[in-house]
């Protein structure tokens, strides 16, 4: 996650193209042209030995010889010859590489081995930076730059286009320019050795001109860097995804429930709906989506209230919005009683709202206002048939009226050919989306339902360990003991075990051995029982008769037990069989069975699974992926788009589940795994769910050992970091009282507020340059909900229960992670004087180092004597600025100090 030198490559005033040929048809010959065509205004150096001019331009013999040393190094030649010019380039200070020669395969083999020579070739030179191998290039509209083999150059425009197919490339440029659709940045990325995705989200998110970005995947590196940078770019302008290969075939090794049922498809879509991206699943999408989230608008919700002049329009609408899981809105007695007042007597008497073939404009115009008055409304789909009786035209210059009044979304669907063409462009000129079918319009309607829903997740940051878990620390992190089926299945006892050590209620599973033996614990239990086959290398037990139910006798056990073991040698007769498993029979009719389940995913580390479960988990299919750690909003929501939701909530005769007991369930195996990175899969399948409580009938857990590279605490095996309480630390005021300094939190935003309100206008100003409003929710979001990766803020707590308060706050932003960062303090009036102010610097200054910050620089009002003295005293160097202007200074870190402060766990 780095941006460091990217400019050499996306903004260079020097390009050396290395095999530039006068061959046409080359890939050399086709860069250097399109670099002197596109306008670039940079120099163009062609490297050939074998030319004493390329194009009429002066050629040298290697990237040595130029006069002035390139930004960047383009290269075209045989993969063979990549690493050695690498070299050549990085000996004559190139900084910036694009490799677009291929042969640099991801199997073994030559490919294999020259990809780690060409890796190896780069670290030698600390800060080169290549895109590539096996691209087909790079443009920059806004530079003239066009450092590609394709035929024609990106028009200039504010989409960010990056791609992993060069082929897709060439295709999407050709369509764009027939489109007239524009880019300020047309990457392709190939095999994306070294800048990944991520690196790209966080380059062009610092440019202005950039309105939204455009990915197309194949597959994810880094996914932790990845996330990290979408989420950052998607809180102010769209993402949006289209991912090939859905449908890999790996889930068939897996050897639980929760293997065969997150695929790769499912955990994608949970990493991008976490991010804030936008997934399509049509090429053809891309741009429409794209063009379609940059209007602003977006709905609360999915209710959908169409209008329309044709019966037929407004079913085919109905139906596509009913087949996308959309809702028909309900339009209120008020609303129903208003449009009684004024459209005719046969009219549809409902939403579709039929005001029928002969509508003027008028009529559209107040049906469409009166139902976007209509608070059961989210959106209004207008839909236009054209009739001998209705302009288009003017039907849409009314619409536009209606929309400009309202916060709510207009979408339009003028359907049919030439007559309609004046009005359809019309809205469009207006900002309104419209499609010339119902269906498509439903379908973009959808997508800013699902976007809207997706930002809000961007704002939920789960602590890592609550204190209300029930036990130590301490006592979590040994419930899987060290030794216990290192790299292999738990037993179901010890699975239960660990389960227990973070609160769960479990069913008791007690072992035997023998028929003698579970009959002794089917008395101790108590009739009715359970029989379960205990064998490690039988996962699922069913499949060879190996679940014997409402066993009420000890003929009933001993019965049960023979079978069990005699069907289980006979269909798996190389298994371990380790006798059975005795459990109380629990009443699953009172109840819903779910299940619970992780995987570690190879890109995106450990995933979550919740779904309607038992024996036809599978089968159903009704489930949903996350990514942990997980808050209560989070399952929530995972819970919602279960389609066993209504049974769960309670339906017809059937009472509702304990909904609070079975969120903190989910919650705790989020804390579980959040916990032991050596998880590996785990399924609690199945677990009921009653009015009255939750409880695990099975669990199952595979341990499989992890490398990890950082620092306990860092969560590597999780893709989103949480909220790192391990940096929480107490202190104390001069005046005696205590602070708590930690990590800001998202929910600290009403306490936010009350901070800034509690500010003079001399320290607003001091903080943010001017006065501001400390109501405003937009402004407590930037600062409250932030992510750990990228930027941290420490708050100083003060007063405990309801009269907890925040006092003060620094925060240190970089530009894509913290290695080089800006510092800022604020302390709020009742507060200074006290020695808050040096308190939180301090910390700050700890936290940096343990985040292994290089460099921290601040920027202050003259003015801001205190802040001044105070950076000062801690180290800060002031650099020379000019008088009037603002203050600069900067401060080298060095590592982390020892002790457990620096721990981020």
């Amino acid at each position: 996650m780095s941006i460091q030198n990217l400019d050499r490559i996306l903004a260079p005033r020097r390009i050396a193209v290395l095999g530039a040929s006068h061959r046409v048809g080359s890939v050399g010959n086709a860069v250097f042209t399109n670099l002197l065509t596109s306008g670039f205004q940079g120099v163009v150096y062609p490297i050939n030995p074998k030319h004493e001019s390329v194009g009429g331009v002066q050629a040298y013999r290697d990237i040595a010889s130029v006069p002035h040393t390139p930004d960047l190094a383009v290269i075209c030649t045989p993969a063979r010859t990549v690493p050695g010019l690498v070299r050549e380039a990085g000996e004559a200070g190139v900084r910036g590489l694009l490799v677009l020669s291929a042969g640099f395969g991801e199997g073994a083999g030559s490919g294999a081995n020259l990809r780690e020579e060409l890796r190896g070739a780069m670290s030698d030179y600390p800060g080169m930076r290549m895109i590539g191998p096996n691209c087909l290039g790079v443009m920059v509209p806004g530079l003239g730059m066009n450092a590609t083999f394709g035929r024609g150059t990106a028009q200039e425009g504010g989409i960010a286009f990056i791609s992993q197919s060069g082929a897709l490339c060439t295709s999407v440029l050709d369509w764009a320019l027939d489109a007239g659709v524009g880019f300020s940045y047309f990457v392709s990325v190939g095999n994306v050795l070294d800048v990944t995705f991520g690196d790209l989200i966080d380059y062009v998110a610092q440019d202005p001109m950039t309105k939204s970005i455009i990915l197309y995947i194949e597959s994810l590196r880094e996914a932790r860097g990845f996330l990290s940078a979408a989420r950052a770019f998607a809180r102010t302008k769209p993402i949006i995804a289209y991912k090939a290969g859905r449908f890999a075939e790996s889930a068939k090794a897996a050897s639980s429930h929760t293997g065969a049922m997150a695929g790769e498809d499912a955990v994608y879509d949970a990493a991008f709906r976490r991010a804030g991206i936008e997934r399509v699943y049509e090429i053809a999408d891309m741009f429409e989506c794209a063009s379609l989230l940059r209007r602003g608008r977006r709905p609360s919700g999915d209710r959908l209230a169409i209008v329309t002049n044709a019966g037929g329009p407004g079913v085919i609408a109905t139906d596509a919005l009913l087949a996308r899981d959309g809702r028909l809105a309900v339009l209120a007695d008020e609303t129903m009683s208003e449009l009684n007042g004024f459209l005719p007597a046969d009219w549809s008497h409902g939403n579709p709202v039929d005001i029928l073939g002969d509508a003027p404009a008028e009529r559209y115009a107040q049906a469409c206002q009166t139902v976007l008055s209509d608070k059961g409304v989210d959106a209004v789909l207008a839909v236009l048939s054209p009739q001998a009786m209705t302009s288009p035209t003017d039907v849409a210059r009314a619409l536009i009226a209606v929309a400009a009044k309202s916060r709510k979304p207009v979408l339009a669907s003028w359907m049919g050919g030439p007559s309609v063409r004046e009005g359809a462009s019309l809205l469009e000129q207006a900002q309104i989306p419209t499609y010339r079918s119902p269906d498509d319009a439903v379908q973009a309607f959808m997508h800013l339902v699902k976007y809207s829903r997706n930002l809000e997740v961007l704002f939920d940051t789960p602590r890592d360990i609550p204190v209300e878990l029930g036990s130590s620390p301490e006592l979590r992190l040994r419930a899987i003991e060290p030794g216990v089926a290192e790299d292999g299945m738990l037993t179901e006892h010890e699975a239960k075990a660990v389960l227990s050590r973070y609160g769960f209620d479990v069913a008791e599973a007690v072992p035997a051995a023998s028929a003698a033996k579970a009959i002794e614990a089917a008395e101790r239990i108590g009739y009715p029982v359970v029989l379960k086959l205990n064998s490690p290398d039988i996962t699922h037990k069913g499949d060879v008769g190996g679940v014997k139910l409402n066993l009420r006798s000890p003929d009933a056990v001993r019965d049960a037990y023979a079978d069990i073991v005699a069907r289980a040698v006979k269909e798996r007769p190389e298994a371990r069989i380790e006798g059975v498993m005795v459990q109380p029979m629990l009443d699953t009719a009172a109840g819903v069975e779910l299940i619970i389940g992780a995987k570690r995913d190879p890109v995106f580390g450990v995933v979550m699974l919740v779904g309607a479960g038992g024996t036809l988990a599978e089968l159903l299919a009704d489930r949903v992926v996350e990514l942990p750690p997980l808050n209560e909003r989070l399952v929530r929501r995972m819970l919602e788009s279960l389609r066993c939701w209504p049974l769960l909530r309670g339906y017809r005769d059937s009472p509702a589940v304990n909904l609070d007991a079975l969120v903190s369930a989910i919650e705790r195996v989020s804390y579980l795994l959040s916990d032991h990175p050596e998880i590996a899969e785990l399924d609690i399948n199945p677990l009921l769910a009653t009015p009255e409580r939750v409880i695990a009938l099975d669990a199952r857990i595979r341990i499989e050992a992890m490398e990890t590279k950082g620092e306990p605490g860092t969560y590597e095996h999780l893709a989103i970091r949480p909220y790192p309480a391990g940096l929480e630390h107490q202190a104390i005021l001069t005046d005696g009282s205590s602070v708590l300094l930690r990590p800001i939190r998202p929910e600290d935003e009403p306490m936010w507020h009350d901070m800034v309100a509690a500010c003079s206008e001399q320290s607003m100003h001091f903080r943010f340059g001017a006065v501001v409003d400390p109501m405003s929710h937009g402004l407590a979001s930037r600062f409250c909900f932030i992510d750990y990766d990228r930027e941290m803020a420490i708050v100083a707590e003060v007063g405990t229960g309801p009269e907890r308060r925040l006092a003060g706050v620094g925060r240190m932003v970089g530009a894509a992670g913290l290695d080089d960062a800006e510092f800022a303090i604020l302390v709020a009036d009742p507060w200074q004087g006290q020695g808050l102010g040096r308190l939180l610097t301090e910390r700050c200054l700890d936290v940096a180092r343990i985040m292994q910050t290089r460099r921290l620089t601040a920027e202050m009002d003259a003015e801001n004597s205190k802040v001044v003295d105070l950076l000062r005293s801690v180290g800060f160097q002031f650099l020379d600025t000019n008088p009037g202007e603002r203050l600069a200074a900067e401060l080298a870190l060095g590592s982390a100090r020892p002790g457990p402060e620096s721990s981020l766990s």
